[in-house]
C-alpha cells in the first residue's frame, strides 16, 4: 500500500475517532442536564407539580431535538441517542418512589397543603397510583386535619401523618367502600367482620401506617364465661395492642363498658414487658361524643370511638363534619374560659 493512501486513510480514522469523542462529551453533558432537570423538578414539586414537570420534560425534548438537529456531521448517531441516554438514566437513584401515574393525581387537587400531604405519605407507605386515588378521594387529608389547628394543620402538610399518640392513629370516619356492603339496617356485625376480614389488606391501609392483624374473635375466658373480641391488631409505632369492636348500631354506654373490659384485660394478661397500654376502638355506625366522654372520664385517654361508613364522601358530607368538629371546639373552649 503506497505512503498516499495510508496517510489518507489514518486521517479519516483521526476525524473519525476525534468525531467519536466529540459524539461521547456531548452525550454526557446532555445526560448531566437532562440529570439536573429532573431532579429540579422533584425537588420543587411539593409547590408546583404540574409547572415543574411539564418544564423538565420541555427542556430535555429542546435538548434532545438539538443535539440531534444540530449538523450534518452528528446527524449520523442520532439514531442512537434515545436509547443511550434512556440507558444511562436507568443508573442513577432520584430517591423518589413515585411515578407520572402519582404527580398525575396529585395534579388534580388545587390545595398546596393537601398536595404536599398526599405526595408524602404516597411515598413514605409506597402507595400505588390505584391507592393515591383512592386516599385523595375518601379525603383522607381532610379526615386527619379537621380536628386540627393551624399549627397542627402546618405540620400535616410537611411532614404527614406522625403517630406518637393513640388518637393519631384513629381516624374519622373510616371509609369501608371497598367492601361492597349496602348501608343499612339490615347489615349485621358477624357479615361485616367476615367483609373485612376478605379485604384485609384494603382494610390495613384505610387503618393506616403500623397496624399489624393478629387474631380475630380472640376469646376472652373470665370464671367460666366467654367473651369475644371482634379484631386485634399490634401497633407498630405505638408498641401496643390494639382491640377493635364492630358494632353496626349506634354506640351505647354497654359498647363502652364492654371495650373497658376488653383493654383491662390484655393490659392485665397480654401486655409484656415494652408494650404500651392496649388500645381500643370501636368502629360504629353512629357514635355519640358526650356519651363517651362522660362514661369513661378523664382517666381512660385509649379508648376511642369511630364511625365508619360504606361509600366514600362527599364534599358537603365533610363540611358537615368539619361544622360539627368546629363547634365542639368552641364549646369547650367557652367552658374552659367561663371555668
Amino acid at each position: 500500500m503506497s505512503k498516499v493512501k495510508k496517510k489518507s486513510i489514518n486521517k479519516k480514522l483521526i476525524k473519525t475517532f476525534e468525531i467519536v469523542i466529540a459524539d461521547d462529551r456531548r452525550i454526557d453533558t446532555l445526560y448531566r442536564n437532562i440529570v439536573g432537570y429532573i431532579r429540579t423538578a422533584r425537588s420543587n414539586v411539593l409547590l408546583t407539580v404540574n409547572t415543574e414537570q411539564v418544564r423538565a420534560y420541555w427542556l430535555i425534548g429542546r435538548d434532545m431535538v438539538e443535539e440531534e438537529q444540530a449538523g450534518k456531521e452528528r446527524a449520523r448517531y442520532g439514531a442512537f441517542l434515545l436509547e443511550e441516554i434512556s440507558l444511562r438514566l436507568t443508573k442513577p437513584d432520584f430517591k423518589s418512589n413515585l411515578g407520572w401515574v402519582h404527580y398525575r393525581a396529585l395534579m388534580r387537587d388545587g390545595r398546596v397543603e393537601a398536595r404536599s400531604f398526599y405526595e408524602l405519605e404516597a411515598s413514605k407507605n409506597n402507595w400505588s397510583g390505584r391507592e393515591l386515588e383512592r386516599q385523595m378521594g375518601s379525603f383522607l387529608f381532610d379526615r386527619l386535619a379537621k380536628s386540627r389547628d393551624k399549627k397542627g394543620l402546618l405540620k400535616l402538610s410537611c411532614k404527614g401523618q406522625e403517630i406518637i399518640r393513640p388518637e393519631d392513629a384513629v381516624k374519622e370516619p373510616l371509609v369501608l367502600e371497598f367492601l361492597g356492603l349496602p348501608e343499612g339496617h339490615k347489615l349485621v356485625e358477624s357479615k361485616l367482620e367476615e367483609a373485612l376480614i376478605s379485604n384485609m389488606q384494603n382494610f390495613l391501609l384505610e387503618l393506616g401506617r403500623g397496624f399489624a392483624f393478629v387474631a380475630r374473635q380472640k376469646r376472652i375466658t373470665l370464671d367460666g364465661d366467654h367473651f369475644y373480641a371482634d379484631l386485634v391488631f399490634y401497633h407498630t409505632v405505638l408498641k401496643a395492642f390494639v382491640i377493635l369492636d364492630l358494632k353496626v348500631k349506634p354506640l351505647t354506654h354497654a359498647d363502652l363498658g364492654q371495650m373497658q373490659l376488653y383493654v383491662n384485660y390484655f393490659d392485665m394478661e397480654e401486655r409484656t414487658e415494652g408494650d404500651n397500654p392496649t388500645i381500643g376502638l370501636i368502629l360504629c355506625a353512629e357514635q355519640n361524643k358526650k356519651m363517651v366522654k362522660y362514661f369513661l372520664g378523664d382517666k381512660t385517654k385509649n379508648i376511642f370511638a369511630s364511625k365508619y361508613q360504606l361509600h366514600l364522601p362527599t364534599e358537603k358530607e365533610l363540611e358537615e363534619e368539619l361544622k360539627k368538629e368546629i363547634k365542639d371546639i368552641k364549646h369547650k373552649l367557652s367552658q374552659i374560659k367561663n371555668a
